[in-house]
């Protein structure tokens, strides 16, 4: 069998803010991360080691100060349509409406309006919004307007998905509801996904490999495969293999 090239690679990456002066800050040191396609990979690491920095590398919003970062073989030299993000705050237009915020992509892509409207319906249904269509963002809760912000991202149908702690401020119930929304979505979808958070339970819950991050500057400390089942409800993480890898983890940041 031909060997299976990784859909992202960064090689010997490197970022250095303020290069030359008295305040010069590495924040990234050396870092190399390989994602499979349709991988769910998760990068876990304390605040300020960079994590949020090699995702804005990756989403081609920032360049790193030495080393490389490739998709399918090709250098990242600035924002793509290939590549989709979300982040912690709900980046959605206040004056859109939740159906029209999900079509946004779409209608930049000059597809019909039937198309429009077949690429809202699914993802409304998607992330459980269907009867919240013509509300404004003020009319949801945090976590329905991340709902839409995700919905947003998919319906642009990128290949790769990005995305930057966007369960932070979401309340415990909330998020862990998220958590298991987002697992039966990559289902689903199969789009590779990077996924950045500090919290250890949510990177064993969701991925499938997770990357673990050394305090600033920022360097993979480890790559721990998650060997757990492929479908997965929240009582996983009650189970001892679970725990098992959660306090692998935990002590390798500890």
């Amino acid at each position: 069998m031909a060997e299976v090239t990784p859909k992202i690679i960064a090689e010997n990456v490197c970022k250095v803010y303020n290069e030359g002066k008295k305040t010069a800050f590495k924040a990234i040191d050396n870092v190399n991360i390989e994602v499979d396609l349709n991988e769910f990979v998760c990068l876990v690491g304390p605040s300020g080691c960079g994590k949020s920095t090699l995702l804005r590398m990756l989403a081609g919003l920032d360049f790193p100060t030495s080393g490389n970062i490739t998709i399918d073989g090709e250098k990242i030299i600035g924002p793509g349509a290939d590549r989709g993000m979300v982040f912690q705050t709900y980046t959605l237009f206040p004056w859109m409406t939740v159906e029209e915020n999900i079509k946004f992509g779409p209608k930049l892509k000059k597809m019909s309006k039937t198309e429009q409207q077949e690429i809202a319906d699914k993802y409304l249904e998607t992330i459980g919004l269907t009867k919240f269509r013509k509300c404004l963002p003020k009319e949801l809760s945090g976590g329905m307007k991340q709902r839409v912000a995700i919905a947003r991202a998919l319906a642009n149908n990128p290949e790769v998905l990005l995305m930057d702690e966007p369960f932070g401020a979401l309340d415990l119930f909330t998020k862990s509801q998220m958590q298991l929304m987002m697992r039966e979505i990559w289902q689903r979808e199969r789009t590779t996904i990077v996924f950045i958070t500090h919290d250890i339970e949510e990177a064993v819950f969701l991925g499938t490999k997770v990357y673990v991050m050394t305090a600033s500057p920022g360097r993979i400390r480890e790559k721990v495969d998650i060997e757990l089942p492929y479908n997965r409800e929240l009582d996983l993480k009650d189970t001892p293999e679970f725990i098992k890898i959660r306090r692998s983890i935990h002590a390798m940041l500890h």
